[in-house]
């Protein structure tokens, strides 16, 4: 493939747009290291601001070719249709790329392994979270929601992230591992509180260079520790569970008991892995996208009185089912989804084969990766996209191009629908019992936590109990 001019990916770029729809920046030479480390620091730290100066500078381009020295050529694909080519491609035209927080949540997690054994863990694992499985999760995450809520001082400013977290670690923990050994699950909330809110998560993760154990004070070391601890637990409890060869009702339970077309079942260290990337990528993912629905839905009286009004002419009904089907409020969650990426890119996939895109042969090895903060942003699939209007997901559908929170294919998160349907019933039920004024204006940036973005600050309010009348 032809090269491109050489650009700085730390300042304005040089690199041409050759085609219609294409785009590439060539690697950076030794003597702009420097450039590089800015660039790949602000990718990891400030990567908004980078987006949306690459989308300004190719604004007519579907997706842009990266190079950089030590790390795998790339391709970003921007638009819903670069998407499109990519997830309408057989499945077996590309493997996983998903190395980036194996080391942290294991290698046999459904983010790192590939081919056959990828669709077993799916088969095996996405049936618990859809159907009635859901209506049983609902009461558990209502009933969660409440006790955080009565542990809100009244009137006194906290930033609503912190308590949305403790939602959805305490409801991901019940829903996996249901309400036995509470010593165990006690040491687990705790220890895995802390890796989520451990500084340099995301730089950890990302830069293997900081990947040292220098000791329980260095941050890998720190996380390390941390995952040992998890994982030992984890461990423990599949055994206790194995032992007494009982379900609860619970994921784990279920998991325990289902076997795949040859009746093999997973293994303990497969076990772990899954528990360990839902509990990291449910928690993180759903306790973001609340406090962003909750931003969005307080900066705006209409929004609020009229989703509040909704929820009103359901009278006293608590039921979770008709409540995740309320059409405003599943518009209000999708376009927190689609304005406030809780993630910016879907899991990259790597091409096997050459594969043809936009009229370029992509060689083999390199990443193909769909940025959801891009795609939705697209003016050509939404009007004013930087405007935040539930209205546009009640006049029409998108397709799973234009609008991809959860990513796509047999990529999509597993825990997709769950997280969904929990972000509608804890929204419900804060929005039905607590009065939220936003503290600091009507304006926040996106802040880095972890693996996610959140509103800065983890979004300070002050919550009151609604008065009736």
């Amino acid at each position: 493939m032809a090269k491109a001019s050489s650009g700085n990916l730390a300042g304005q770029s040089t690199a041409a747009v050759r085609t219609p729809g294409y785009a590439e920046i060539e690697s950076l030479k030794l003597s702009a290291l420097f450039n590089l480390h800015l660039s790949l620091f602000s990718g990891v730290f400030r990567p908004i601001a980078a987006l949306d100066q690459t989308h300004a500078e190719f604004a007519d381009a579907d997706q842009l070719r990266y190079a950089l020295p030590g790390l795998p050529p790339m391709v970003m694909l921007k638009t819903a249709r670069a998407v499109k080519a990519v997830f309408t491609a057989p499945a077996y035209s590309f493997g996983t790329a998903s190395e980036v927080g194996a080391s942290l949540l294991g290698t046999e997690t459904f983010f790192a392994i590939d081919g056959p054994k990828h669709h077993q863990h799916r088969r095996l694992i996405l049936p618990h979270f859809h159907g009635k499985h859901l209506h049983d999760y609902g009461a558990v995450i209502a009933a969660i929601t409440r006790e955080a809520m009565a542990e809100w001082t009244p009137g006194r400013p906290f930033p609503i992230h912190a308590g949305c977290q403790e939602i959805t670690l305490r409801s991901m923990l019940r829903i996996l591992l249901g309400y036995s050994a509470q010593d165990r699950f006690a040491q687990l909330e705790s220890s895995f509180r802390a890796i989520l809110n451990t500084p340099l998560l995301a730089a950890c993760i990302f830069f293997k260079p900081l990947q040292v154990d220098a000791g329980p004070w260095s941050p890998w070391g720190k996380l390390l520790r941390l995952k040992h601890q998890v994982s030992q637990l984890l461990l423990a409890e599949i055994e206790d569970r194995r032992q007494r060869d009982q379900s609860q009702g619970d994921v784990l339970g279920l998991l325990l008991a289902a076997t795949d077309e040859q009746g093999q079942r997973l293994t303990a260290e497969e076990l772990r892995d899954e528990l360990m990337a839902l509990m990291f990528a449910a928690n993180e993912a759903t306790a973001a996208a609340l406090a962003w629905s909750l931003y969005w839905v307080h900066r705006d009286a209409g929004i609020r009185d009229r989703l509040l009004g909704e929820l009103a002419a359901l009278g006293g009904s608590e039921d979770p089912m008709e409540i995740a089907k309320l059409p405003y409020l599943s518009a209000v969650c999708n376009e927190t989804l689609r304005i406030s990426p809780v993630t910016l890119f879907a899991i990259p996939r790597a091409t096997r084969e050459t594969f043809p895109l936009a009229g370029y042969d992509i060689e083999p090895g390199v990443l193909l990766a769909p940025c959801i903060y891009l795609v939705h942003r697209d003016p050509a699939v939404y009007s004013d996209p930087q405007v935040y209007r539930p209205e546009r997901f009640l006049d029409r559908q998108y397709s799973a191009y234009e609008f991809l929170p959860f990513g796509g294919t047999n990529r999509r998160c597993v825990g997709a629908a769950l997280a969904l349907f929990e972000m509608k019933v804890v929204l419900a039920t804060v929005l039905r019992d607590l009065e939220i004024s936003l503290m600091g204006g009507e304006r926040t940036q996106p802040q880095r936590h972890g693996m996610t973005f959140i509103p800065s600050g983890g979004l300070p309010v002050i919550a009151r109990m609604r008065t009736s009348g």
